[in-house]
């Protein structure tokens, strides 16, 4: 998939609104999906979808049911926090929200409650999504899936080649929104979530309310390279579960454990032993030491 680094431009400026805010799971949380149902999935055909609730962040046209089945799984990706499914005919787009989780489950396992589709294959067992805040979304796409509607304005991956240094200190240059913010923007570069962005941004040293402007190439790179290990580390975890999320086995995301300043408020520093302090900007916990972080 080619990726079109955006101008900036193409981010929001510092005086309109904030950069989308979007909860769990994250990027890791995703990768970890994906590369958990990708072994159950690829080369199986699709022999039904079963909509148990339309109503999730945008309602799933009944029109699925019929296409989808008798369709062949080729392979799975994923772009930003989106799980693409690519069939011989078109790709389902699968987004899961705040709260939802997608599992390889055996075909007559009893459903519990929340769980709003299954995707019946083959092979007799079904991909099955449970969400119980319904935020999560399901579509499906005959053309290029870069081309979707929610994918085709997204900014670079982390893992990019064009997401380095000079790239995020050009997109920071004189903005004075916070740093935190920026990364969660994501016009500018997509799956750095809040987890994430507090982790990347301890390690890198770097406060999460200075202002973009003021970063410099020393701490674009160093911040850079934070936020790549950080989602690495995540993804070899398993992703980070706080509450809802499970991974395609059902097992919990165990990234939690590493953390060193995400939700650790008043609890004393890993590094230095000082008090992590908690703060809130646009609606969204950020958590940060005073003393390593500038």
């Amino acid at each position: 998939m080619t990726i079109q680094v955006p101008s900036r431009e193409a981010g929001f400026r510092d005086s309109e609104r904030p950069a989308t805010l979007t909860g769990m799971p994250e990027l890791p949380e995703v990768e970890t999906t994906r590369r958990g149902i990708a072994p159950h999935v690829t080369g199986r055909t699709i022999v039904a979808l079963e909509l148990y609730e339309r109503r999730l962040r945008w309602p799933v046209p009944r029109s699925l049911a019929l296409r989808l089945p008798g369709q062949r799984i080729v392979g799975t990706d994923r772009r930003a926090k989106y799980l693409l499914i690519m069939l011989e005919r078109g790709t389902v787009i699968v987004h899961l929200g705040m709260s939802g989780s997608l599992r390889v489950l055996p075909g007559d396992a009893p459903r519990t409650r929340h769980d709003q589709y299954d995707v019946r294959l083959d092979s007799g067992q079904v991909l099955r999504f449970n969400d119980p805040r319904r935020f999560g979304s399901l579509h499906f796409t005959e053309g290029d899936p870069e081309r979707h509607r929610l994918l085709r304005d997204l900014a670079p991956e982390p893992f990019d080649s064009r997401f380095d240094a000079d790239y995020l200190w050009g997109i920071a240059r004189g903005r004075r929104l916070a740093i935190k913010q920026l990364l969660m923007n994501s016009h500018l570069v997509v799956g750095v979530g809040n987890i994430y962005a507090n982790e990347a941004l301890f390690r890198a040293g770097v406060r999460p309310g200075r202002a973009a402007g003021r970063l410099s190439r020393l701490e674009a790179r160093r911040l850079v390279a934070a936020i790549r290990a950080v989602l690495t580390e995540a993804i070899r975890a398993g992703g980070t579960t706080l509450r809802d999320y499970v991974g395609a086995d059902g097992a919990p995301g165990y990234f939690r454990q590493k953390l060193f300043v995400y939700e650790r408020a008043g609890t004393p520093c890993r590094r230095c032993g000082t008090p992590i302090r908690r703060s809130t900007q646009q609606g969204r916990s950020t958590y940060f030491c005073p003393a390593c972080q500038r």
